[in-house]
């Protein structure tokens, strides 16, 4: 096998690693009505499981992305999807709703593995192509997130959801085996231990100016992505419209667009400044976003709109990730997980304000905010203080 044919497979492989693992967040979700009958408590109880999981996926980003740093690639993904998997047998073994939101803190903490894996992918992938080696994670991640509800849903409706968790922890068992064989066995060089370097995460910020301004970019149209998303459900399922949660949930396939440019925006990363990719990749959300302030009354032009939302969103992650690895590629795990809890917590005050903002402003005020939204983020990430930035190719890409 030649170089580069094994620097591929080590890439697609991550790439599968990284859907399989960031899909369990999301999975259960389409059976949890089954799962509180079945356990005998309420819909508001195992309502709670989807925050157990993103709760567990933001401690995950802050106590374990920095662990890209320090341990074996070999090791490190290997070992958190073994974990990931007896998470998600306790989960589907679980007699009561306690146990499964405790496994479910796991699960989520373990499918951060995601985010490892795009960082293990720039770190490793040969110069001048390192934003396309984690674009291509990004865009299997993507597809995880994606895809994840659709399949949850039907192996939970062939064979249960207790048997669809046991499907999944399958599949994370089979990532492991093969991150055994196929990834690094080298441990990166560390100058710090464990402890100091979470202590030393917060002065990050402080040190580079652009990642504090790559947060504040990524979070704006988080922020938006967010809040986009969730009064869209909300719109959709009110009256006029009144849709149903599966034809609601089929406007998610409008995403696909945002997965398929993924690889594309990688090339164009390698090959510009991530700035100019943002800020294109910014007008072309604030375009979607223009498209669905015209009224939901029409699914083709809602569908389109946000398909280019979802591009827009997506290709701008990939490029401002590249931007945040290429600060300092040996620390390229600690600055993912400043970078990723906060983008996740800027982003949730989008999913806590969409209700109000519908209710107070209705859809097309609310996608005036978001527009708004996207429009500063692509200011924030078009400029650059760093002459750096304009006198090199970028070196990686994460979504």
């Amino acid at each position: 096998m030649t170089r580069e044919a094994a620097d591929r497979g080590r890439t697609l492989l991550l790439a599968a690693v990284a859907g399989t693992a960031i899909a369990n967040n999301y999975a259960v979700q389409p059976a949890l009505t089954d799962v509180a009958d079945q356990l005998g408590v309420p819909s508001s109880v195992i309502g709670l499981v989807p925050t157990a999981a993103l709760v567990g996926c933001t401690a995950g980003f802050a106590l374990l992305l920095p662990l890209v740093d320090r341990v074996a690639p070999r090791r490190l993904i290997a070992g958190q999807l073994a974990v990931l998997a007896a998470a998600l047998v306790l989960a589907a073994s679980a007699p009561g709703a306690g146990v499964l939101l405790a496994a479910y803190l796991v699960i989520g903490a373990t499918a951060g593995v995601a985010a490892q894996a795009g960082g293990i992918a720039g770190r490793h992938a040969p110069p001048g192509r390192r934003a396309t080696a984690v674009a291509t994670v990004a865009a299997g991640m993507s597809a995880g997130i994606l895809l994840s509800r659709l399949v949850g849903g039907a192996l939970a409706d062939a064979l249960g959801w207790r048997r669809m968790l046991l499907v999944f922890a399958t599949l994370a068992l089979l990532g492991a085996v093969a991150t055994v064989r196929l990834l690094p066995a080298r441990r990166p060089s560390a100058d710090r231990g464990y402890l100091a370097t979470l202590g030393s995460l917060p002065l990050l910020l402080r040190q580079h100016p652009l990642l504090r301004r790559a947060v504040v970019c990524g979070g704006l149209w988080y922020f938006a992505f967010n809040l986009v998303w969730v009064s869209l459900a909300l719109a959709l399922g009110r009256p006029p419209h009144a849709l149903s949660a599966t034809a609601i949930g089929l406007y998610s396939l409008a995403g696909l667009l945002g997965f398929a440019v993924l690889p594309l925006t990688g090339r164009l990363t390698d090959r510009h400044a991530p700035g100019t990719v943002i800020a294109a990749s910014m007008l072309a959300a604030a375009a979607g976003t223009v498209l669905l302030a015209t009224g939901l009354g029409t699914p083709a032009v809602t569908a389109l709109g946000l398909a280019l939302f979802d591009a827009g969103c997506f290709a701008a992650q990939a490029a401002n990730q590249s931007r945040v690895l290429a600060l300092d590629p040996a620390r390229g795990g600690s600055l993912s997980s400043v970078y990723l809890v906060l983008y996740f917590v800027v982003g949730a005050l989008g999913t806590a304000l969409a209700a109000p903002l519908l209710d107070a402003v209705g859809w097309r005020g609310t996608t005036a905010v978001a527009l708004a939204a996207l429009v500063a983020a692509a200011a924030v990430g078009r400029r650059v203080h760093d002459r750096r930035e304009r006198n090199r190719a970028p070196v990686a890409a994460v979504r």
